[in-house]
């Protein structure tokens, strides 16, 4: 394998079993990650929106889906097996309507710790996503989720911006 060749991080190259990967020699460094979810709910349940949100019997459906996106965030490491388990400084969930009449969901994640928060952005902004989903399927299920990805990570060995 070539020195400029990538290799799969959570892979332990001795056994080639799954593996949590080492971060104890790393340095603290703050770190935070930026991740959105687009959610296109169709003129069905938009026109249902009165000011900046929609209102259901469930309750208030972007009010709720920022707590369930922040709540998620939390608990990444629960969800998924690799991920070190994290005690989030920050959390924040913002939503909105986009120019095409589409839901856009931010979640910004922050920490000062040895790994990255790239995963609880992506988990955040994903439940928060469903969490629309499963308010507004009363109306319709023609919601779409359409796109779950990193904006933007900083701090660690290497910075990303889309």
């Amino acid at each position: 394998m070539s020195t400029t060749e990538k290799i799969f991080t959570h892979i332990n190259p001795q056994t080639n079993y799954p593996a949590m990967v080492d971060v104890s020699d790393k340095q603290v460094t703050k770190r935070i990650a930026r991740a959105q979810s687009i959610v296109v709910l169709g003129d069905e349940i938009m026109r249902h929106l009165q000011g900046n949100e929609i209102q259901t019997k469930k309750g208030p459906v972007f009010q709720t889906a920022i707590i369930a996106g922040t709540m998620a965030a939390k608990k990444t490491a629960d969800l998924i097996p690799l991920c070190h388990p994290l005690a989030l400084e920050n959390c924040k969930i913002e939503i909105s309507i986009n120019e095409q009449q589409e839901v856009f969901i931010e979640c910004t994640a922050t920490i000062t710790s040895k790994t990255g928060v790239e995963m609880e952005a992506l988990t955040g902004a994903s439940v928060a996503a469903l969490t629309i989903y499963d308010m507004c399927k009363a109306f319709s299920h023609r919601i779409v989720i359409k796109e779950t990805k990193l904006i933007e990570k900083k701090g660690g060995n290497s910075d990303y911006h889309e």
